[in-house]
């Protein structure tokens, strides 16, 4: 009968693979983080305001980027065109959402002319984004 000791200085063979799951946990809550932010496509550095509950519907983006341009869903369009872009895609959705985003730069005139645009199509529902401090 044999007796098998193992010496205390003998290597390990196998491989420890918590720490490697732990590092992929991480990883990935990063990129959950991180991926909202990578949606937006318009640059524009919003003001800060305090912290509001979130809009839960679907809404359209007003975009005004630092230049005084003007976006409606991702495409450039000029402010007298707006009324009638909201009319149309009002016709399509009564409950249409718009959500404006401003670049701090932007004169307010232009930010008045968007708004008025807005309430000049019948569209009630409208955000302002702006950052929590």
């Amino acid at each position: 009968m044999a007796i098998h000791l193992r010496s205390e200085h003998a290597a390990m063979s196998e491989i420890n693979v918590t720490p490697l799951v732990d590092v992929m946990l991480v990883l990935l809550v990063i990129f959950l983080v991180t991926a909202p932010l990578l949606i937006q496509t318009v640059p524009v550095e919003l003001p800060r305001t305090a912290a509001t509950r979130a809009a839960t519907l679907r809404h359209v983006p007003v975009v005004i980027n630092k230049d005084g341009q003007v976006y409606l869903d991702r495409r450039v369009l000029a402010v007298d065109r707006l009324e009638d872009e909201l009319r149309r895609l009002k016709g399509k959705n009564e409950e249409l959402n718009v959500f404006i985003q401003a670049d701090r730069a932007v004169e307010f005139g232009t930010v008045a002319q968007v708004m008025a645009a807005v309430q000049r199509a019948g569209v009630t529902r409208v955000n302002v984004a702006t950052v929590a401090k």
